[in-house]
């Protein structure tokens, strides 16, 4: 069974998030080209990350900046930061309340296959929130778990964008817990339009430990990835 190292750094500011995340990631990279010179393989790390950011929207390297209806000036005056990011997707929100992800695996450990990855993403959040009694779905050509899908009142509780390189990937998923859902409005979420954008909060009409919630989340990635956590 592969072992994956769990470290929940806590608050923090999204460049630094991601800084430290392409370091574990870069390092992963470099065992896997070093391993391929030598007889004496090194087994690579894999790393499971937790945090949670101050406010911040980001758009994926194919996203379109018009998804985006604040100017700079607004930005600075409403105290949200803004980066363009390597991962997929389009634009989204990052913001206190939500329990952020970033799986940096190596998946020659797992499986060499991204859309699988993805899938199995989004199927560790949709068993996560029905133990709290609602049924996460997956919409077709829309990355991430939905409630409601098939309705007029679709709304997505969780986003997905990831980056892959060798087969390692880093940046994950964002699930909306108590999340200030007042935020989404300065977008487009994911480019889509049309649905919106809710939490665990708004839906169960209560707070949630997050602690609880993550220890659920880690128990079905576990699972559904057959992996330990160190």
């Amino acid at each position: 069974m592969n072992t994956i190292q769990l470290q929940d750094i806590g608050l923090k500011d999204y460049q630094q998030a991601w800084d430290y995340q392409n370091k574990l990631f870069q390092e992963i990279i470099d065992i896997k080209l070093e391993n391929r010179k030598n007889e004496d393989k090194i087994t690579t790390p894999n790393y499971f990350i937790f945090t949670e950011h101050p406010h911040v929207y980001t758009l994926g390297k194919s996203g379109e900046i018009n998804n985006l209806l604040l100017n700079k000036k607004q930005l600075e005056e409403r105290g949200i930061s803004f980066f363009k990011s390597n991962r997929g997707g389009d634009i989204t929100y990052h913001g206190p309340g939500q329990i952020v992800g970033y799986p940096i695996i190596n998946l020659d450990d797992f499986f060499p296959d991204i859309h699988l990855y993805m899938r199995k993403l989004e199927e560790v959040i949709i068993l996560t929130i029905a133990e709290y009694g609602l049924k996460g779905e997956r919409s077709e050509g829309e990355t991430g778990v939905w409630l409601d899908i098939e309705t007029p009142f679709a709304r997505k509780i969780c986003a997905l964008g990831v980056r892959t390189s060798r087969w390692v990937t880093m940046h994950g998923f964002a699930l909306n817990v108590t999340t200030n859902l007042g935020y989404f409005d300065h977008i487009i979420p994911c480019g889509i339009k049309g649905k919106s954008v809710t939490s665990l909060e708004a839906e169960l009409g209560k707070k949630i430990d997050p602690a609880e919630i993550k220890a659920k989340i880690l128990n079905h990635f576990s699972a559904v990835f057959t992996a330990e956590f160190v």
